[in-house]
């Protein structure tokens, strides 16, 4: 009876912790958080000075006593007490606008498909230590897939592809479970790397990890697209020490993340080798479904499908697809319970 009175006033959440961005969903409300998972922090009195967004716009201009860092990487936590802190701001920042007494509230994690025990522990603690009354843990691909609304819990082949910010997730699940599945550290910051390298080598030119993903998102494709786009970029010349700007065609981004997009490709066509028979027949009818934000890559379905010859489709708004997963699976705790993972603290 305590706990229901609890869960009446509590604003329970679901988080996915990305490498790349936190989005935070409340019960009720939907998605009111989306922030990139920076910390920024001045070594010399540890204090944080900043998180999210406003964290972000200190990246590579900070001086040298200050750090504006990633606690997460390839969706794994490689700073827990960083990471304790970023969710404690996040959760603090939710319950600001409310009541000055909220219970604890219960949360909804995602986390990648190969996390270890201890791993999965560093998460349920990191969560607990920042404000949570009862953690949750659910995989990624099984939260996309549930929020794309596909039929998770039926007796049949369901083909997800989560392409987020550290991780690629690769799932075929049926009857509440995941079948076969692989999990890639290939993903957007990948390619955004991938960008960076080749204009070193390719234009003598050192541009920042901003301008790179500027770069994929404005005119980055993974197949030729009908009207060949280009952009500037600005940065420092590793001939003449000095700044230069430089113009780059979709072309040459394309052969840039190359490499990436066909592991992805490669990794899914294996899976499907990988799959059940009968579930393959499920899937060649109702197709791959793409989600993460990876998933916004131009041309990247039409990759796909030429290289595993079945439909693929992107889900709506694939960016929050894993959150708006852990927001359904909060609403509807009772009926879905059976697919979150048993509890690594136990």
């Amino acid at each position: 009876m305590f706990k229901n009175l609890l869960g009446r006033f509590s604003r329970d959440m679901g988080i996915d912790l990305g490498t790349a961005n936190t989005l935070v969903y409340i019960k009720d409300k939907g998605i009111v958080i989306n922030e990139p998972s920076i910390v920024a922090i001045n070594l010399r009195n540890e204090q944080i000075l900043a998180v999210g967004e406003d964290a972000q716009k200190m990246v590579g201009k900070t001086p040298t006593h200050i750090v504006a860092t990633k606690p997460l990487n390839d969706g794994v936590i490689s700073d827990f007490e960083i990471t304790e802190r970023m969710l404690r701001h996040f959760i603090e920042k939710v319950h600001r606008e409310s009541f000055s007494f909220r219970p604890r509230p219960r949360v909804v994690v995602g986390i990648p498909l190969d996390v270890t025990e201890v791993e999965r522990k560093a998460v349920e603690d990191a969560v607990m230590q920042a404000g949570a009354r009862e953690v949750f843990v659910i995989e990624e691909a099984m939260a996309a897939a549930i929020g794309a609304r596909l039929p998770v819990q039926e007796s049949c082949g369901n083909f997800i592809v989560d392409i987020g910010g550290g991780t690629t997730e690769i799932a075929v699940i049926s009857l509440g479970g995941i079948v076969t599945w692989r999990s890639l550290p290939i993903a957007g910051s990948e390619m955004t790397e991938d960008i960076i390298s080749y204009v070193r080598e390719n234009f003598n030119l050192l541009i920042g990890e901003k301008s790179a993903e500027d770069i994929k998102t404005k005119i980055g494709s993974a197949t030729s697209p009908k009207q060949e786009l280009k952009t500037t970029m600005r940065g420092r010349n590793l001939v003449s020490g000095l700044p230069k700007e430089e113009t780059i065609t979709g072309s040459q981004v394309r052969e840039a993340i190359r490499k990436s997009v066909k592991t992805i490709s490669s990794s899914i066509k294996d899976i499907l080798e990988a799959t059940p028979p009968e579930l393959v027949a499920d899937i060649y009818k109702r197709g791959l479904v793409l989600s993460g934000g990876g998933a916004l890559l131009r041309g990247l379905p039409e990759s796909i499908k030429k290289e595993i010859q079945i439909p693929v489709t992107v889900t709506d708004d694939p960016l929050t697809t894993v959150v708006r997963g852990t927001g359904i699976v909060l609403e509807d705790l009772d009926s879905l319970r059976d697919i979150i993972l048993p509890s690594a603290s136990n």
